[in-house]
């Protein structure tokens, strides 16, 4: 593993230099952390590249007064210009997964396939509904109610049940590195105003668009009858492992995306 700071956007690099490049980006979070489940099987073949987006985690913490989804993505092109990838593959979680589809019709050549996990095409009712209740609990009770709560919109019931000693034990840590109330109404308002609905038919790379069916957070309906509407879109659902169920269910995830990476390959 390498590790580095690049333009202010901390980055880790597994697996063999060589590899096919695939860049892991976050959901809201924005940790690289997030992937920790997940990397040891795609780094097998791979070049896994996972960041830690601008104004969280141990990159650069100054945002503009207005974030977007597609300064997340010229983040990603400012990550793989400076590791000299002139082309990857992307796997993004949510928010992570706009980006991806931001950078797909901004920079369609470094685009190879993409993986988009618990994503959406348009602001959803539910979603919108869900990231209001976490504002308030934000604004009107603190980030320790915000990140206390936030197991409820990532994970299925009895998940959280049977972790609930793990979960207490990374609030601390949570506390320790939350990127600050202003950062997180940022990140949250670029998410709830994505929308490349009437674009999606412009974006012909291979998308494997994975759900759970059993999502707190976005319903799997957004893929289904959204990001299912690209020209080469292949829908997957897990039965079960809501929103991070690349957390819950990682063998399955990792199932799903290595043998889709391993379909269509960047030169191919």
């Amino acid at each position: 593993m390498t590790v580095a700071t690049l333009s202010g956007l901390y980055h880790e690099t597994h697996g063999p230099a060589k590899g096919e490049p695939v860049i892991l980006s976050p959901g809201l979070g924005g940790s690289a952390a997030y992937w920790a489940p997940n990397i040891s099987a795609l780094a097998m073949k791979h070049r896994v590249v996972l960041y830690d987006h601008r104004g969280t985690g141990r990159s650069s913490r100054q945002l503009p007064d207005t974030v977007t989804v597609d300064d997340m993505a010229d983040d990603m092109l400012i990550l793989m210009d400076e590791l000299d990838i002139t082309r990857a593959h992307i796997v993004g979680h949510a928010a992570g997964g706009m980006a991806a589809l931001a950078l797909a019709l901004k920079a369609p050549e470094r685009v190879g396939s993409i993986v988009i996990v618990n994503g959406w095409t348009r602001p959803d009712p539910h979603f919108l509904r869900c990231f209001e209740a976490r504002l308030n609990l934000l604004r009107h009770a603190g980030p320790e109610a915000f990140l206390r709560a936030q197991p409820i919109f990532l994970y299925p019931a009895p998940w959280i049940s049977q972790h609930h000693g793990t979960l207490d034990h990374e609030l601390d840590q949570q506390m320790s590195t939350f990127p600050g109330a202003a950062t997180m109404e940022k990140r949250i308002a670029a998410a709830s105003t994505f929308d490349i609905s009437d674009r999606l038919e412009e974006i012909t790379h291979p998308i494997l668009a994975y759900a759970a069916r059993d999502d707190m957070l976005v319903p799997f309906t957004c893929t289904t009858e959204g990001l299912a509407r690209a020209p080469h879109a292949q829908v997957e659902l897990a039965p079960w492992g809501g929103h991070a169920c690349t957390i819950t269910d990682p063998q399955r995830f990792t199932g799903a995306v290595t043998d889709f990476l391993s379909r269509h390959r960047l030169e191919g």
